[in-house]
């Protein structure tokens, strides 16, 4: 779907925006074990391996990649659903790996999560009314019923939805209103923080373009902070203030979204974006389509030395042995990790 680019003047500036959430070192691996009697480990699944960044408040920070490359994992790590191999979360200067139980439960209220499957994520034998109160009863939040059901009332409201259908269940439900029922009950709780995990992948693309609207209005209403995981990246572009491209586990390349849209330095944004359809025919001419062969490794065996070395269309013999290509800041906040670009 072709969405319209948001002009520059219209990016946040995030100059002097305080940081909302520090990531540092994040790495989760799920471990694979081996035996029948007796379970032994013999190797791990290294979804998120080591990644770094910040996210400004009042911004939408973008974190695109292929299928099977970390994203979902890595925003389901940040809000402490899978607890992290190692590294460092930390929202409003607390360390989130270090909370216990009761301290965490608290601070969930300040972060929740939009999920990519709106059929999946709602329980089809609750109500709407139930489903978006649910984190209420849970925090202790509205004990009047009265008072409840007209919050509730409100809050569909303000996602799009008529509180006439608060008494339906989800199968009565479009996959868009279903979308916006999962929004309800991520706002219920007046959060700061939202991971939308690939919100608008399982819808159809009519509808793809109102959800991100909604997203974008209840940001500015609201003052929301998101980390929006997608993989379409014509909608990042539109949606997002900066950008984040991660490749098996890691980050490979970040900056503001124009920066990156228009001059990307890693091999492997470059291919990405340039996959991207264009609706002028002349500058589909004019470009280079950059075509990656092979398919992803296994994130359980990756290759050694740069974790693109086996795709990348301009490697050379210092990718296959040296480590990890340092994160540098190429231009002014445009960060990249490739040998070759350190090397230019």
């Amino acid at each position: 779907m072709s969405v319209a680019v948001a002009h520059p003047e219209k990016r946040k500036n995030l100059e002097n925006s305080d940081v909302i959430l520090s990531v540092r070192g994040l790495k989760k691996h799920f471990p694979i074990n081996s035996g029948f009697l007796i379970q032994r480990q013999v190797g791990a699944v290294r979804a998120v391996d080591g990644i770094s960044f910040d996210i400004y408040r009042g911004e939408t920070l973008g974190l695109v990649g292929e299928s099977g490359c970390g994203k979902s994992t890595a925003g389901r790590t940040i809000l402490q659903l899978y607890k992290p191999t190692e590294g460092h979360v930390f929202f409003e200067g607390q360390d989130l790996a270090m909370l216990g139980p009761n301290a965490m439960r608290q601070m969930r209220r300040q972060m929740q999560i939009i999920f990519q499957d709106p059929f999946a994520s709602l329980n089809p034998r609750m109500t709407v009314g139930n489903i978006i109160s649910e984190p209420l009863a849970i925090h202790g939040l509205y004990p009047d019923k009265r008072e409840r059901q007209e919050y509730v009332e409100s809050l569909m409201q303000k996602v799009g939805l008529n509180p006439y259908f608060i008494n339906r269940y989800p199968h009565e439900f479009s996959g868009g209103q279903r979308q916006r029922i999962g929004i309800a009950r991520a706002l219920a709780l007046n959060p700061k923080f939202i991971v939308c995990d690939e919100p608008i992948s399982a819808l159809d693309v009519s509808i793809q373009a109102q959800v991100v609207n909604l997203l974008e209005d209840l940001q500015s209403e609201l003052g929301l902070t998101y980390l929006f995981i997608a993989h379409d990246l014509s909608m990042v572009r539109h949606i997002c203030d900066r950008v984040a491209v991660m490749y098996l586990g890691k980050i490979v390349e970040m900056g503001p979204t124009d920066e990156v849209y228009d001059n990307p330095l890693h091999p492997y944004t470059q291919a990405l974006l340039s996959a991207v359809p264009v609706p002028d025919p002349a500058s589909k001419e004019s470009r280079q389509r950059i075509i990656i062969s092979g398919d992803l490794p296994s994130p359980a065996r990756p290759p050694l030395g740069c974790n693109f070395n086996t795709r990348c269309p301009v490697v050379f013999e210092y990718c296959y042995h040296e480590p990890d290509p340092e994160f540098i800041e190429a231009t002014p906040r445009h960060f990249v990790a490739c040998h070759r670009v350190t090397e230019v």
